[in-house]
């Protein structure tokens, strides 16, 4: 069994201090298995069907725990599935409240799938404790954001949300999607879930996906345990080995992809074709005190609004080194036009009115050389 620590880097690359095998070998074993077997009635090794429990799954779930300083990590077969979990803590005829600014998937399932089940869902700019406040009902159960939101960068207060929750009896859920627990522990400022889409920053590589949720609260973790085992979803062996591989690396690409993100914001914010700017690491954005307090990093994501809609299109077409696809968090930098891609699904208006206009890009910064990712965009902008 490996020494235990409590330096996030050293967790990264020897995963949980809980997983040992006879034979040596530095990497956890793909368990490509769906069943095992047992040595007699009522005598299990632990593991009876893939679905229910993996030691290479199980490995995964005991580093994200580690990692966010959380009880239980549980792995999913996609973000998506993991977000589905945690809507299933409500009954119909409960209420959540949900950050305005929010990944087009989220607001979907919630408003497409959720709402004709009695679920009731209220979306509010999270950021405003205030407007948190007006918004609790006598059957509020929960308060799910995301921060920094997608793809405003908006960042709201998790210690006083989470606070303002316990206050009311219900719990706080937050995507830690763009920061990670390199960079924040949602769990340390109060909230009762992290949630990640292990597709992205966690994998880093754009070739598996992946959902995770943690927490510590064990009725909660009971209750999305059997959520998982339930609908089957599950994260195979061989994506839960890819997501372990790519946590390996965490810690020196979000380095290098935060590095690269701060010099490209500067760049863009000083650049004729653009209008604004949105990266929590600038000292004139508005969550910029509250990142000071809750986070040790910025992250690498950055939307910004061009100043005539037909820049879009050119940028879109004519970015080379930076590759037009949706997804983030992977070391390939990403552009993606969220009206029209990962917010869609969110009503017009609603988009408009957060800023998610025909105008805005989002750029998930990789770990190129920041030189050729700038004269990227100057090229494409002043094609």
């Amino acid at each position: 069994m490996k020494t235990d620590c409590s330096n996030l880097e050293t967790i990264m690359v020897h995963g949980s201090g809980e997983w040992e095998d006879q034979t040596g070998c530095i990497s956890v074993p793909i368990y490509q298995s769906a069943t095992f077997k047992h040595k007699g009635l009522n005598k299990s090794t632990g593991y009876d069907y893939s679905r229910l429990q993996n030691p290479t799954r199980e490995e995964l779930e005991k580093t994200i725990a580690k990692l966010e300083g959380g009880k239980e990590g549980i792995a999913f077969s996609t973000g998506m599935a993991a977000i589905d979990s945690v809507a299933r803590l409500l009954k119909p005829g409960e209420h959540i409240i949900i950050s305005d600014d929010l990944y087009g998937g989220t607001y979907r399932i919630f408003e497409d799938v959720y709402k004709v089940y009695g679920i009731e869902a209220t979306y509010v700019d999270t950021t405003n404790l205030g407007k948190i406040r007006l918004a609790l009902k006598a059957n509020t159960k929960a308060i799910y954001m995301e921060t920094p939101s997608n793809p405003m960068m908006k960042v709201s207060d998790i210690g006083k949300i989470s606070a303002l929750a316990k206050q009311n009896g219900i719990i706080t859920i937050v995507d830690n999607t763009f920061l990670t627990p390199y960079f924040q522990r949602p769990l340390d400022h109060g909230a009762d879930i992290v949630v990640h889409s292990g597709t992205k920053f966690l994998g880093g590589h754009n070739d598996t996906m992946a959902g995770l949720l943690v927490a510590s609260n064990d009725e909660l973790i009971e209750k999305l345990r059997f959520t998982q085992v339930s609908i089957g979803a599950s994260l195979s062996p061989f994506d839960s080995w890819l997501i372990l591989r790519g946590i390996k690396t965490l810690a020196i690409r979000l380095e290098k992809q935060q590095e690269n993100a701060k010099k490209i914001a500067l760049w863009l914010k000083n650049c004729d074709f653009i209008d604004k700017v949105y990266y929590p690491g600038f000292k004139d954005h508005e969550g910029y005190e509250v990142s000071l307090k809750q986070t040790s990093g910025f992250g690498s994501m950055i939307s910004f609004t061009v100043k005539e809609k037909n820049i879009v299109e050119k940028v879109l077409a004519k970015v080379e080194i930076i590759t037009f696809a949706e997804s983030l968090g992977g070391v390939e930098s990403l552009i993606t036009y969220p009206y029209v891609q990962t917010h869609a699904s969110i009503p017009e208006e609603m988009r408009n009115r957060i800023g998610v206009t025909d105008k805005l890009l989002r750029l998930s910064v990789g770990i190129e050389n920041v030189n050729d990712l700038i004269n990227d965009l100057n090229k494409s902008l002043n094609y």
